[in-house]
């Protein structure tokens, strides 16, 4: 499930990462842009090979708590969008950057830091509505047109390659020098940035879009607020990149200031439903930051005011910080307070489980799944316990459905593997032992657990799923054979 996930890539900006949509173009979007024509195809192929290259190099969520939420809500606002020639996809990528981004090909990305900065759904809603409006009106396809006079190439390896160096140090920097090798660019960069008329459109788009969801417009210009007003708590290396990629925030205020005159009165009286949206909040500040700084904004609420939330955000905060007597009461009171919250009954179970209490896990954790039968973290625990008590009749099935549910996540194939390892499928043990190296990007590990498949493969179907491996740990292999 993600539980442990690469940081690499944590702290990219969001410059780089607008540069990289454009690196991993495939050839034919590639020839096509440098000639002026972008056409919806290409924005298609363009979101896809970016989108893929996000979920391989970005540290995504993959918790469907979080996952499905924004999805929800993403769905929400779209809902109100022109009929659009793709579907809209969302994800959310682990970050502290205050930041949201839309690229061609109905793709969104939500970063953890956005959502757990903000003070509302509505406000959240806001900038998803924003981005959306970026989508629609094709303000990247049109930049990229006018691309055509320049060698993008070069530019955007030069440019890639300075902001990836800057990211950070190690593989990082390397990476960067690497890229930027042979290549010269100067002020081309602009055409890489929104301008101050495609924000206004964007804003006038996303102000309709936010308003026919249902929520109140006064949410644009507060998300906008507090995303300004996070300048004064950074370093200047850690400026919310939404404010330094989003330029003339004072004006753009002001103008939808303007627009709430013309409005009818009764959107204004709309009143926000946070309860999803703090929870989402507690998951994020008690699992994905950092614990001492969790654990101060928690200390920071009398204990007469903490909710059945707050006592689980402290549950998992102690117990990542292996203080687990008292992260135990913690869950105690958090299910004392709200029983029966699939939520907290999994977070519950999951400690449990981690301590090694099985006995004590298994309930909370099968009481979590029949409340809510999709959250795949909480069957990944389940299949878990079953392996441990050798149950693999059920451990299996249990851990193929998790695979399903979340295809392609490294450390569920892992264990995966692992279980049928132990239960005896040698085969089918190396062969999603491989498929886990692969997705976490250690082909080397990819090809040993291959090898040793390729001497376990007997029946007809072994060798056909060998076949499907091979072809995807190897797919330049596999397209140079074909044109042998």
């Amino acid at each position: 499930m993600s539980i442990k996930r690469t940081n690499f890539h944590r702290r990219i900006s969001i410059v780089l990462i607008f540069l990289f949509s454009f690196i991993w173009l495939t050839p034919q979007a590639t020839e096509a842009s440098m000639f002026g024509e972008f056409t919806v195809s290409d924005e298609i192929k363009l979101g896809g090979e970016f989108n893929k290259m996000i979920h391989e190099r970005m540290s995504v969520v993959l918790d469907p708590q979080i996952d499905d939420y924004i999805k929800n809500l993403v769905a929400r606002v779209a809902h109100s969008m022109p009929p659009q020639p793709f579907p809209i996809t969302s994800a959310v990528i682990d970050n502290n950057a205050m930041n949201a981004f839309a690229i061609p090909g109905g793709y969104i990305y939500i970063f953890t830091g956005l959502i757990l900065n903000l003070k509302h759904e509505s406000e959240l809603a806001a900038v998803i509505g924003h981005e959306l409006a970026h989508v629609a009106l094709r303000h990247v396809a049109r930049r990229m047109e006018k691309m055509k006079l320049v060698n993008i190439a070069s530019m955007l390896g030069t440019l890639a390659g300075m902001m990836l160096g800057m990211s950070g140090g190690g593989n990082t920097a390397a990476l960067g020098q690497a890229i930027s090798m042979g290549s010269m660019a100067g002020a081309q960069s602009a055409y890489l940035t929104y301008t101050q008329q495609n924000e206004r459109e964007a804003d006038h788009l996303g102000m309709n879009f936010l308003v026919a969801s249902g929520f109140n417009p006064t949410s644009m210009v507060d998300s906008f607020k507090e995303m300004k007003q996070r300048q004064w708590y950074v370093s200047n290396n850690n400026i919310p990149s939404y404010l330094s990629t989003h330029p003339g925030l004072n004006d753009r205020i002001d103008y939808l200031k303007q627009r709430f005159v013309r409005m009818p009165p009764d959107v204004f009286n709309r009143v926000d439903d946070d309860a999803q949206f703090h929870k989402i909040q507690t998951l994020i500040r008690a699992r994905r930051t950092d614990p001492k700084v969790a654990m101060a904004h928690y200390e920071n609420i009398p204990e007469a005011s903490r909710t059945c939330l707050d006592h689980l955000g402290l549950g998992i905060i102690l117990s990542r910080m292996k203080q687990d007597q008292d992260a135990e009461a913690a869950f105690q009171l958090a299910n004392n307070e709200c029983p029966n919250d699939p939520l907290i009954l999994r977070e519950t179970g999951r400690f449990y489980f981690t301590i090694g209490k099985m006995d004590k896990a298994s309930p909370f954790l099968r009481e979590a799944y029949l409340r809510s039968p999709t959250d795949a973290m909480t069957l990944f625990f389940i299949a878990r316990i079953q392996a441990e008590r050798k149950d693999y009749a059920q451990a299996i099935p249990t851990m193929r459905k998790v695979a399903e549910m979340v295809p392609h996540d490294q450390e569920i194939l892992y264990h995966l593997g692992r279980i049928l390892g132990e239960s005896g499928d040698y085969f089918g043990a190396h062969e999603h032992l491989a498929y886990a190296a692969l997705y976490g990007r250690d082909k080397q590990q990819a090809l040993f657990h291959l090898k040793k498949a390729e001497g376990l493969a007997k029946t007809k179907e072994q060798k056909e799923q060998l076949r499907t491996l091979e072809e995807t740990i190897n797919p330049v292999e596999k397209d140079s054979d074909s044109k042998k």
